[in-house]
Parts: structure tokens; C-alpha cells; sequence
């Protein structure tokens, strides 16, 4: 076995490539928690407030496919290991782990002392009840075959589904190939693969543990009131008033990876807000001193951080995309789903509705994200975009292809309707789509959506096109490309192409030049049958009081708030 000591290691050296092409996060500009929080003990913070979204769908880890809810789990769960403000591995619940020599087998050792937040036992056995839950079809985790999918007895935990999703056994999610020891210390994962990536799963929010004797006596209500949530992060619920705001405060029996002593908060509140002039509101009131929702039209009028000002603007890996429900007409048309793709301008998109905050996207996998040779999007097509930049020629091959699907200038194409939230430059953005896919003769309806409703309806496809978007979970392009596999629940478009499965199937493998040559074939076949319509890639921005210290943001599109504290 190799050992290795995570609280030294470092992330994968693709990884720290990627953070060179990502910019300087803002925990410059915002205070590096690790050279201050000392100090804020001495300040006698007693807590702040931030705005990072309005009502989360859900706070259960397994279920949370949402970067809101993904802000508040860091926040009050832990996982096996987690990512410090450097982005690298370091250990969480798990003090130490091993890896086997054919890369299969992964050995987590328990930290000492591990409680939840009710003051009771945590051991491995809750990893193993929370891993296994994740993989059974019962919980309906988005997630499952992203984190766990590369387990053995994974598809024996499924019901070993036929080409169609169809199980052909009956679902086993014991049968997963994860099993703590008797007495509670060490926990052992089996892959099927080798999967050289797995230390930032065992780091992701959704392998957190879930209490089972909680979630077994409040069902799905147990992520929901305060008094039945139990955690095991630094922070826990002790008030949430839906659409208003969650209060999280310090956990008196946290044990784990985030330095207790920079723990200085004694709250930390999460206005719950959809609207962006709200938010902005309340941080000129000081009641809020950072808010992730900035009224687009006040942006031109704010000072970068760079220039001395307190709007913030970091690149993140990620991609705002369009989904199409390929499964209804006229969306089963490829020739449609590209002539729509064809006939928005991204540059303007980009630079002119969404202000230059945003980049146009030419490809699904964007900046940042690395494979063996350098830069993914960069090996991507032969070093070509796969769309032109070349908006006028774009305009003309779309009404072709439109006319050769049957709707020459539109002619009996269906009125169809665009659903978003209200927030950003979503509606904005529709607005612009409504008339540039008028110039192909096509009427498009706007409908506005509450965020609280918008993720069910979208992952259910009951729409005709929805806003979409990704940001990356680990440094690797299997991590967006896999959403479009047929039976990932993440598959919003319900895309579904049986070549694009087999070539993602046969990018599981140790070997690295296959690996990212599957992962290259793949963004080929979907950007040829265009499963989905890239629009733009993300950069993340936000207002921040110089006040507010010891919180940072991360290239994958979270603020970490365990060391925040106010500077007096």
C-alpha cells in the first residue's frame, strides 16, 4: 500500500496547472483567512451576514445539485477530506488515508473523537450508510453515478439497468463495495477502476455523511427544520425561516479538518434572497457584508477590488449553456438544435448584455480545465472552436439548416417557450434569444420561473428550453461531459445517444492518454449533435465589505466562509 499523509499532500499537478489559468482568488483581495483570523478572536466577532442565494432546493448533501445549497453544506458538513483555501486536499473527517498499488482500493483512517452535531458518535459506519445511500435508485441522487458510479457493485446497487435505464435485477445497494471496520475507525472503498481523481470526490460536499437514525425517522423533512438537522461541519442550523434567512452557528462538538481555532464566528446568517436589488439593499444598509446577487444595471458604476473598490469578479470553471428537451420535437432534430445554436451571437452576449463579465463560449468544456498535454478546450477539435466566431456566416447556415428541417424562415416551426429564473442575466439573456431566433421566423414565449420551482421542473424536463449552466466539481472534463450520459441525474436535456454512453464508459480507465482521448471523442459527439447550446463561460462576482476578512472564493464557484469573521 502507498501511504500517504494528506494533511501535506497536495491536489494532482493537472490541478495546480489549472489554478495558474484561473486568476488570483479573491481571498486576496477579500483577506487570506490563514495570516488574520488569529487576530479576529481578539476583535470579539460575534458574527456577519452574506447573501449567496435565495431558498435552497435542498440542504441533503445527496440530493443538493446546486452551487446555493453547495455554499451552505460546506459550511455545516464535512466530508471524508476537504479543500483548503490553497485548493488543495487536505484531511476533513478522515485524518489519513491509502491508496493500493493498482490504484483500487482506498483505506480512510477516522479522526479521534468524531461526534455530530447532537453530541453523539460519528464513525465510519455513517460513511458507509451515506455512500450506500447515495447509489440506491431510492434517493434519486443526481450525483450517484458522478461520485460513486466508479465503486464496485455499483450497477448490482442499481439493478444493472439495460440500454433503455431499464433495471434487469433487483436494486442492491448494499451490494456497494464500501465497508467500515467493526469498531468504527477505518473505511474502505473498492473501486472497479482506478479513478485518479477520487481524493476530490471523498472531497466533494455530496459524500458527506447523513445521521441514519435521523433520516430514517424524519424522511425527506429531515433536511428541513433546524431541530432535525443534524451535521457534522463546523457550523450547524439553529434557525431558518424560508425566503428569509438560515442561521448558521459554531458547533460545539466539530472535530475535523478546518482549524478550529480560526472558528471565531459566533454566526453566520444567509439572507435568503432571489432578488437582486434586495440584495443590493441590504449591503448598502450594512446588513449584509457580501452579497453574490448584484443588480446588473449598477455594475458599470462599481470599482473593481483590484482598483481599490469592493466588487469582485474571479473566473471560475464552469459554462452557462442552454438545454433543449431533446426528447420532444422540434428538439429531436439535430439540424434544429444547431440552427438555434447558430444564430445567437455569443460576443455579444457575452460582452454587451452580460456587461464583459462573462466570456463566449465556443465549446462545452471551457478555461481552466486541464488534460495530459495542457489545457483541455485548447486540445479540443483539432485546436479549433467548434463554433465560429463568424456570427453573419453562423446567421445563414442556421436558416439552412432550418429550411432542411422543414421550416424554411420558420414556416410551421412551433411556438416555443424559454424558461429561467429571475435573477442575473437570465432574463436578459432570454429577451436577446427571443429576437435573435425571431430572425429564423421562430416565436419564443418568456416564462419566469421562482428558483424554488425552476431545478425540479428543469431536471424533470417539463420545459421546452431552460437556462442551464455547470461548474466544475474537480478538475476533470469527465465531470461536465459525464451530466449527458442517458441515465445521469443531471441530464436535464435527457439528451441520449448510445455511441456518446460507450465513449464515456470507455474513458474509465487508469490510463491517461485514453482517458482524456475518450473525453476529447465525447465533446466531439455532442457538440456535432449539439445536445446542448453553449452560451458563455462563468466568472463569479460579488460585493464584499473590506470589513469582512477570512473568507475566500474557489475556482469551482464557492465561498468559504469557516474563518469569517468582522474586522472592527
Amino acid at each position: 500500500m502507498k501511504m500517504r499523509n494528506i494533511a501535506a499532500a497536495a491536489m494532482a499537478g493537472a490541478l495546480a496547472v489549472s489554478l495558474a489559468a484561473c486568476g488570483s482568488s479573491a481571498s486576496t483581495g477579500a483577506a487570506n483567512a490563514t495570516g488574520e483570523a488569529a487576530d479576529a478572536a481578539e476583535a470579539g466577532s460575534n458574527g456577519f451576514t452574506v447573501q449567496l442565494g435565495p431558498n435552497p432546493e435542498t440542504l441533503d448533501p445527496a440530493l443538493n445539485a446546486a452551487v446555493d445549497g453547495g455554499n451552505t453544506l460546506i459550511t455545516i458538513e464535512e466530508p471524508l477530506l476537504i479543500i483548503d483555501e490553497n485548493n488543495e486536499v487536505q484531511p476533513g473527517q478522515a485524518e489519513s488515508y491509502e491508496v493500493s498499488d493498482d490504484g483500487l482500493t482506498w483505506t480512510f483512517h477516522m479522526r479521534d473523537g468524531l461526534k455530530w452535531s447532537d453530541g453523539s458518535d460519528l464513525t465510519a459506519a455513517d460513511f458507509e450508510y451515506s455512500f450506500k445511500r447515495l447509489a440506491n435508485p431510492d434517493t434519486a441522487a443526481p450525483y450517484a453515478e458522478t461520485v460513486v458510479g466508479m465503486i464496485d457493485g455499483y450497477q448490482d446497487a442499481i439493478g444493472n439497468p439495460d440500454a433503455d435505464g431499464n433495471t434487469t435485477t433487483d436494486p442492491d445497494w448494499d451490494a456497494l463495495n464500501v465497508h467500515a471496520s467493526e469498531d468504527g475507525k477505518t473505511l474502505t472503498v473498492q473501486l472497479s477502476y482506478p479513478c485518479s481523481y477520487f481524493d476530490k470526490l471523498a472531497s466533494f460536499v455530496a459524500t458527506s455523511p447523513v445521521q441514519q437514525a435521523t433520516v430514517e425517522a424524519n424522511g425527506d423533512s429531515w433536511c428541513t427544520e433546524p431541530d432535525t438537522y443534524v451535521c457534522n461541519g463546523p457550523y450547524m442550523i439553529t434557525e431558518w425561516t424560508p425566503s428569509e434567512r438560515i442561521v448558521l452557528s459554531k458547533n460545539p462538538y466539530y472535530v475535523g479538518g478546518w482549524d478550529s481555532s480560526k472558528i471565531v464566528s459566533d454566526t453566520i446568517t444567509l439572507l435568503l434572497l432571489e432578488d437582486s436589488s434586495a440584495s443590493y439593499a441590504a449591503y448598502n444598509s450594512g446588513e449584509a457584508q457580501l452579497i453574490k446577487d448584484v443588480p446588473t444595471d449598477e455594475i458599470p458604476s462599481l470599482t473593481r477590488a483590484e482598483d481599490g473598490g469592493d466588487f469582485y469578479l474571479d473566473e471560475i470553471m464552469g459554462t452557462y449553456y442552454i438545454s433543449l428537451n431533446d426528447q420532444e420535437e422540434p428538439f429531436t432534430d439535430v439540424r434544429v438544435r444547431k440552427a438555434l445554436s447558430l444564430a445567437i451571437d455569443r460576443d455579444y452576449v457575452a460582452n454587451t448584455i452580460m456587461q464583459g463579465i462573462y466570456t463566449p463560449a465556443t465549446a462545452l468544456v471551457g478555461p481552466g480545465i486541464v488534460d495530459e498535454n495542457g489545457y483541455f478546450m485548447d486540445n479540443a477539435n483539432g485546436g479549433e472552436p467548434y463554433i465560429s466566431d463568424d456570427y453573419e456566416a453562423n446567421l445563414e447556415e442556421a436558416k439552412s439548416l432550418l429550411a432542411e428541417a422543414g421550416y424554411p424562415d420558420g414556416e410551421g416551426f412551433p411556438t416555443i417557450t424559454y424558461s429561467a429564473n429571475d435573477s442575473g442575466y437570465h432574463i436578459p439573456v432570454a429577451e436577446y434569444l427571443q429576437q435573435a431566433w425571431g430572425e429564423l421566423g421562430i416565436t419564443m414565449n418568456i416564462d419566469k420561473v421562482e428558483w424554488s420551482s425552476f431545478i425540479p421542473m428543469r431536471r424533470a424536463g417539463d420545459y421546452d428550453i431552460s437556462r442551464n449552466g455547470w461548474s466544475m466539481d474537480y478538475n476533470d472534463p469527465s465531470n461536465m461531459l459525464e451530466l449527458f450520459t442517458t441515465n445521469n441525474g443531471n441530464n436535464d436535456g435527457k439528451y441520449a445517444n448510445p455511441e456518446f454512453d460507450q465513449v464515456i464508459e470507455d474513458s474509465r480507465v487508469a490510463d491517461k492518454t485514453t482517458h482524456f482521448e475518450k473525453l476529447h471523442e465525447a465533446e466531439d459527439i455532442l457538440m456535432n449533435d449539439a445536445a446542448c447550446i453553449p452560451v458563455a463561460y462563468y466568472n463569479d462576482f460579488w460585493l464584499q465589505s473590506p470589513s469582512l476578512k477570512g473568507t475566500w472564493h474557489s475556482p469551482y464557484g464557492y465561498w468559504y466562509l469557516q474563518y469569517g469573521y468582522i474586522e472592527e
